[in-house]
């Protein structure tokens, strides 16, 4: 059986556009999270509560990149494909967060946040 890239390669998109991305990319898109309940007599079972599903990563600070672009995404459709085969797909999603610029780097930080989320 060939061998098959796990990771190191990986490409940023929102609505399509191509970022360039730097590193640190961060998939986090499960739609809910569960807290264990414990009591003074032992496990009591779980909480289930939904959570917001997020991608994060760091885009090389090019002079064809606009902040105002970034800053102005909402309602996008956003995906990350990693070299595994695997793509994420964040759906009405928005930039969340200031965006944080690493001038002696040449980086900018972004954080996707969307209303669903799935594995494709």
């Amino acid at each position: 059986m060939p061998l098959k890239g796990l990771g190191g390669i990986a490409y940023i998109k929102a609505d399509g556009r191509q970022y360039q991305l730097r590193g640190n990319l961060n998939v986090s898109i499960d739609m809910f999270e569960r807290e264990g309940v414990a009591g003074m007599d032992g496990v009591h079972g779980y909480l289930e509560r939904p959570r917001v599903p997020q991608i994060s990563c760091d885009l090389t600070d090019s002079d064809g990149l606009s902040l105002d672009e970034l800053r102005a995404i909402k309602d996008a459709t956003v995906t990350a494909e990693l070299n595994n085969g695997k793509t994420a797909l964040l759906s009405n999603a928005w930039t969340s967060s200031a965006h944080e610029v690493n001038a002696s780097d040449a980086q900018v930080s972004v954080v996707f946040q969307g209303k669903s989320a799935r594995w494709l």
